[in-house]
């Protein structure tokens, strides 16, 4: 059970033998100021209009019939009603073995258990190659995973493979005419084409491979050639610059395939249809998008076309309706700046299918605006007005690229430094989060160096930990598991890496003052099962965002 879940029960038996009400949930704080406590609650306040009592009348019954508990030293009452726990500095000191036995479970738990989830990101385009805002839906989308099936959620990860309608033509066209260039022929891009120099790679490999013009074909028969030649190609990179970013998918879905051709826009239409949820109008059909209030769409959405053919809108309504509700509870799309105004009209849609309204749920990932030393950067030699994934990480890597991308919320826009990214000092997060876990295993190889004999760590006795300092270090690693926990409920990757930087911050600080290695073999003890402490906890944050923990730097 975690601290504050511990911490819950204390104050439901106080209310329950003061004959009070029970709030629906406790939430818990960590003061910012020391001298307010450990954690704080407001459940007084929560509970006022219930119980027909003041705030701190409520505070003051719970405080008094708070049942005695090893972890809590005392409480207190504050302000308008807060009640403020203060931990015991010895149960805290002890609360280590608990955490090194934990090992990489600890900061896990079960708050989504039961949850089947489908979390949809990138779903770049199939029309040239990933660039930077589809690295940062990547390393969110990715880390997010992690999270809720750290909270015990089953997760099944998929990418949406646009490969139909106008776009897909569109790079059809554009491919065919770079293969006719390759082959001596005049031949100019459409107007709606692709210019970006990956498409004439892409010819010079399709006449290697043994293709042809296909002469004699039909337009429709040369737009299915080339477009899916040219789109297998593209997922296929994207693929391997995904999976070098240590991003894999449990699914890959096909608009075509999955959608299409299995002619389920045609289904919803007439879903829609029989549920009075649309209607005719100058030949075309509407959904009654703009009657859903809660869901906030501002008019009605045409669902088929005059000329009969089914929009976009609809094909997505029956790719969430028929394939992904199909296989789960709960959806949750990651989407780039430009889809703001796709948002509502699909919750509109959902919940006329007979979805509740948090079983919808999208995140608008912000743009990147990429710099070096402060000043804005173009890097792409292959596609000019962007700068690709692929080349990012060749400049910084997987792990300073995933990080840097998880120090903002997904719907801030976020400026990335290169020069920042790569340089091995304190002002790079990522490296300054990874050198705590280094710097720890480099007091472990001194120790052995030395020949100093470590007991088994979850055995030592950690009484000695009694400074400020050392109780300050372990009541942070005591927040990791609520911390975690918050980061899942809110869909907020950031919330851990920025966690993960005050830890180390604390840790680096703690050391430059403390010596671990030394000649007092109970204090030395101590300190060594509180830097292994930290390393646990240190890599288990880590791996929750998909970053590796380094032996050595």
């Amino acid at each position: 059970m975690q601290l504050t879940d511990r911490l819950t029960s204390g104050v439901r038996a106080a209310l329950a033998k003061a004959g009070l009400p029970e709030p629906e949930e406790c939430a818990w704080e960590v003061p910012r100021q020391a001298e307010h406590g450990d954690y704080a609650t407001n459940v007084p306040m929560v509970l006022a209009r219930a119980a027909k009592r003041a705030p701190r009348q409520i505070a003051d019954l719970v405080v008094k019939n708070f049942p005695p508990m090893p972890e809590v030293e005392r409480l207190e009452v504050a302000g308008p009603g807060f009640i403020n726990v203060f931990l015991t500095p010895a149960w805290c000191a002890g609360a280590l073995r608990e955490i090194l036995a934990a090992g990489a479970e600890y900061g896990r738990g079960d708050s989504q258990a039961g949850q089947r989830i489908r979390l949809e990101f990138v779903s770049a385009n199939p029309t040239g190659p990933l660039v930077i805002v589809n690295a940062r839906a990547a390393a969110i989308g990715d880390a997010l995973a992690r999270l809720l099936r750290g909270q015990g959620a089953r997760v099944t990860t998929e990418f949406y493979v646009n490969d139909a309608g106008n776009q897909f033509e569109a790079v059809a066209r554009s491919f065919e005419a770079r293969v006719k260039q390759e082959f001596g022929e005049s031949a100019t891009l459409p107007e709606n084409g692709y210019p970006g120099e990956y498409l004439v790679d892409l010819a010079k490999t399709y006449r290697a491979e043994g293709g042809g013009l296909l002469d004699g074909a039909s337009e429709r028969e040369r737009i299915e050639h080339f477009g899916r030649y040219a789109v297998a190609r593209m997922v296929d990179a994207q693929r391997r610059i995904l999976r070098e970013y240590g991003v894999e998918f449990d699914v890959w879905s096909s608009e075509q395939h999955d959608v299409r051709d299995k002619r389920l826009p045609e289904k919803v239409l007439e879903e829609f249809a029989a549920r009075g949820l649309s209607y005719e109008q100058d030949g075309a059909r509407w959904f009654r998008s703009s009657e859903s209030e809660e869901a906030g769409d501002d008019k009605d959405r045409v669902l088929r076309r005059s000329s009969g053919e089914p929009t976009y809108f609809a094909v997505d309504i029956a790719y969430h309706q028929h394939v992904k509700f199909a296989a789960a509870d709960r959806l949750i799309n990651l989407l780039g700046p430009d889809h703001h105004g796709y948002v509502a009209r699909m919750k509109a849609a959902m919940q006329a299918l007979g979805h509740p309204p948090e079983a919808f749920e999208v995140l608008i990932v912000q743009l990147v605006t990429l710099l070096r030393d402060g000043q804005p950067v173009r890097m792409s030699k292959r596609r000019g007005e962007f700068v690709l994934m692929e080349e990012l990480l060749e400049e910084v890597g997987r792990d300073a690229a995933r990080f840097t991308f998880l120090t903002r919320r997904h719907d801030s826009p976020l400026e990335f430094d290169l020069a920042v990214a790569t340089r091995q000092s304190s002002d790079n997060p990522v490296y300054y989060v990874q050198y705590a876990h280094a710097r720890i295993r480099s007091i472990f190889r001194q120790a052995a160096e030395q020949g100093i004999a470590v007991p088994r760590l979850t055995d030592v006795d950690t009484s000695p930990l009694v400074e400020p300092a050392d109780l300050a270090l372990i009541k942070r690693l005591l927040q990791f598991p609520e911390l975690v926990k918050g980061a899942a409920r809110a869909l907020e990757p950031h919330r851990v890496a920025y966690w993960l930087q005050q830890l180390a911050s604390e840790f680096h600080a703690w050391y430059k003052n403390h010596r671990v290695i030394q000649e007092d073999l109970g204090l030395m003890h101590a300190r060594l099962a509180l830097c292994a402490t930290v390393a646990t906890v240190v890599r288990n944050g880590l791996d929750l965002l998909g970053v590796s923990a380094p032996e050595s730097m």
